[in-house]
């Protein structure tokens, strides 16, 4: 995301995050569309007609509390702006590290409205985790890692020292929220195009927002999941949230913000494979992250979310080589040891003897009591 904001421009042109965000609304409700006839298909005889389908899926989108969705799609689609913002002037670094504050706001917002309690212990691992995650997301060297960093200029942090610079912060914000003029200062932004300026103090503020947009998004759309009387799937629910995300997209982003450059140089100008990928995996983490918190939660999404930027091939590889080494091997049956030692009485030898006794107690081979008796007298 952070190269396609500072990539060389095409045709020119630089794309619109107002556009991107609205394609990433659309993309998703594609999938979610498609995944949820699917499914509704597979509850219906093979002979149903499409109308019927279609109709089913209507009802099952409109329903009566398919209402509730509209606030957190709209806290998404201002989220997702304000990430555009921000890695418009942060390096991709700083993005990443300030970004994992939403772990922290997110257990917040996990306790003041859905009512968890969580342990010092948990406190401190979430503080742990957000630690971990920035330390590895530092760049280890001093150089710019591309060279449309090395030609861009850097940014700098300024802390406001009074309430002038302060309103001065907001304003600078908010320009880059709303629409561009005609006027001289609106000229002189797309002279910048080729070599955008990135302001380090808007760009933390906007992650700062983002942050706790998403961390209050993410726990409401919890809480719809699983606090709803309603008989709606996750992908119905994924629908009913790409719905409705699109009319804050459309009618604030693209039609009152960039509404004027659209009409004049066209929705997709400076659009190419970059900006799609971009747009793509945005969709894609989407539904990834929806499935994440219907079946865990939000703070188990953070973890895998951060477990995921520390780990890849090499850390997957080493979990299973880990789990080779501790599981235990096959084991082998037990050796019958009494098949391979004698006993220490010969069963067939013992009652042959006895068999012997007794036929010679039968026959009188024994000394008598006569002989027993004069041998006592003598």
């Amino acid at each position: 995301m952070h190269y396609s904001r500072i990539m060389p421009l095409v045709a020119g042109q630089r794309f619109l995050a107002s556009t991107a965000v609205l394609m990433n609304e659309v993309a998703k409700l594609v999938i979610c569309l498609t995944v949820s006839l699917y499914d509704i298909s597979r509850n219906l005889p093979p002979s149903t007609p499409a109308s019927t389908m279609l109709k089913t899926l209507y009802n099952s989108v409109f329903t009566n509390d398919s209402w509730k969705l509209a606030i957190p799609a709209s806290l998404y689609t201002l989220q997702n702006t304000l990430q555009y913002v921000a890695v418009s002037n942060l390096d991709a670094a700083t993005f990443q590290v300030t970004y994992q504050l939403k772990i922290l706001t997110t257990a917040l917002f996990s306790v003041t409205m859905l009512g968890r309690s969580l342990t010092a212990r948990k406190w401190i691992s979430l503080l742990l985790l957000t630690l971990g995650v920035a330390i590895v997301q530092l760049p280890s060297g001093s150089a710019p890692a591309d060279a449309a960093q090395a030609d861009a200029p850097q940014s700098k942090l300024h802390i406001p020292t009074s309430m002038d610079d302060l309103v001065k912060m907001g304003g600078d914000l908010v320009s880059h929220l709303t629409r561009r003029s005609a006027t001289y200062e609106g000229i002189q932004e797309d002279q910048g195009l080729a070599h955008p300026q990135m302001n380090a103090t808007v760009g933390f503020i906007a992650v700062l927002i983002a942050c706790t947009i998403s961390g209050l998004a993410g726990v409401y759309f919890e809480k719809v999941l699983k606090d709803s009387n309603a008989k709606a799937s996750l992908w119905i629910r994924n629908v009913q949230l790409s719905f409705y995300s699109l009319f804050p997209a459309f009618f604030i982003g693209v039609v009152l913000k960039d509404g004027e450059q659209i009409a004049e140089k066209g929705f997709f100008m400076g659009y190419n494979y970059v900006v799609w990928t971009a747009i793509a995996f945005q969709a894609l983490g989407g539904v990834v992250v929806a499935l994440c918190v219907n079946y865990a939660d939000n703070i188990a999404k953070n973890f895998a979310t951060s477990i995921s930027i520390i780990f890849l091939v090499g850390g997957l590889l080493v979990m299973f080589a880990t789990y080779l080494y501790s599981s235990p091997g096959r084991r082998q049956p037990p050796a019958n040891i009494a098949s391979y030692e004698k006993t220490t009485i010969d069963d067939s030898n013992f009652e042959d003897k006895a068999e012997s006794g007794a036929r010679n107690m039968d026959t009188g081979a024994g000394p008598s009591s006569e002989s027993r008796r004069a041998k006592r007298e003598d």
